[in-house]
C-alpha cells in the first residue's frame, strides 16, 4: 500500500473504514436513512436554507513520490453553479479553475481551440463539443459525491437515485449501505454511520487516474497489455465540525485501489454569501 508518510495520520484514521463489507440485504428505506443523515447535519429547513456556499483550504496531492501543496477556493450557487479555483504555491503558473454553470463548463485559463497542421483536416467540432460534455459530466460528478458528504442529498443539475444496498460493519461501528445512480451509468455507494447518522465516504469504479492527475500505481495490468482494468476509488468523509448550526466535513481524503493520492483540509466555509457571477463565466 503507497501511502506518503505526511499522509498517515490521516490514513490511519480512516483505514478500517476500507474493510467495510455489506454482511445482508435488509427492507429499509434509504429515504428514511438520509433524511436521519440530514437531520443531523442540522435538519431539512437549515440545509434547505443554504442557498450559495464558499469554502477555503488546502489539498496535498500525491504526484510521483512527491506530496504536491495546493491552495483551493471552493464557490458554488445551488443547485446550478459550482467552481473550484487551484493554486500551487511551489509552481511558477497562475491558478487554474473548473466548474459548471448548467450545462456550460467553465474553465480558467479559458480554453482555446487546437489548431490543426498545415494541410491537416480542421478538429472535428462534435468530437470538440462531446469532450466539453464529458469534461462538464466529470466535474458535475465531483460536486455531486461532495454534496453527499456536506448535504446527503444531490441536486438538479446532477440528481440521484437511490437503492438500500444492506449493513455494513468496521472495527469503529455498523453503517448503512445505498447505492446511487446518475445520468451517464454514474453509481457510487453511500456508506453512513448508523450511530452518527453522518456519511463516512463514498465509493465507485474508476479509472486508475485521476481528474488528469496521471496513472495511479498498480492500474496497469500486468505485462501493459490492454487498457487498465477499473480500479475502486473512495471518498472519505472526516472531521465534521459546526458551522452556521449545520455540520460540515472538514477532512477529506481519496484513494485509488489501495493508494492514497490526495488529502484535503478545509480552512472555513461561508453560507450564503453574495458571490460575483463572474466567477461562473469564461473569460473572453
Amino acid at each position: 500500500m503507497r501511502v506518503l508518510p505526511h499522509l498517515l495520520v490521516v490514513y490511519g484514521l480512516a483505514a478500517a473504514v476500507v474493510a467495510i463489507q455489506p454482511l445482508r440485504a435488509q427492507s429499509r428505506d434509504p429515504a428514511a436513512i438520509l433524511a436521519s443523515a440530514r437531520q443531523a447535519m442540522g435538519g431539512d429547513a437549515k440545509l434547505a436554507a443554504v442557498k450559495s456556499f464558499t469554502a477555503t483550504g488546502r489539498t496535498r496531492q500525491v504526484r510521483g513520490d512527491n506530496l504536491v501543496p495546493i491552495e483551493f477556493e471552493l464557490f458554488a450557487e445551488l443547485p446550478d453553479k459550482y467552481l473550484r479555483k487551484d493554486e500551487v504555491p511551489a509552481q511558477e503558473s497562475g491558478p487554474t479553475a473548473t466548474g459548471f454553470n448548467g450545462e456550460e463548463l467553465v474553465v480558467d485559463p479559458p480554453q482555446v481551440a487546437p489548431t490543426a497542421p498545415a494541410g491537416a483536416p480542421a478538429p472535428n467540432p462534435a468530437v470538440l463539443d462531446a469532450a466539453r460534455k464529458a469534461r462538464v459530466t466529470t466535474v458535475k460528478q465531483d460536486f455531486a459525491r461532495l454534496a453527499l458528504g456536506m448535504f446527503a442529498t444531490s441536486f438538479p443539475s446532477y440528481p440521484l437515485t437511490y437503492t438500500y444496498v444492506g449493513e455494513a460493519e468496521a472495527p469503529q461501528g455498523k453503517a448503512d449501505v445505498i447505492d446511487a445512480r446518475g445520468p451517464n451509468n454514474f453509481t457510487l455507494r453511500l456508506f453512513i454511520n448508523q450511530q452518527t447518522h453522518l456519511p463516512i465516504m463514498v465509493t465507485w469504479q474508476g479509472a486508475p487516474g485521476g481528474r488528469g492527475r496521471g496513472p495511479v500505481p498498480g492500474g496497469v495490468p500486468p505485462g501493459g497489455g490492454g487498457p487498465p482494468a477499473p480500479v475502486e476509488n473512495r471518498l472519505y468523509f472526516a472531521d465534521y465540525r459546526e458551522t452556521d448550526g449545520l455540520q460540515f466535513p472538514f477532512r477529506l481524503r481519496r484513494a485509488v485501489g489501495p493508494d492514497t493520492i490526495e488529502e484535503t483540509t478545509f480552512d472555513r466555509f461561508k453560507i450564503n454569501p453574495k458571490i460575483d457571477p463572474r466567477r461562473f463565466e469564461n473569460r473572453k
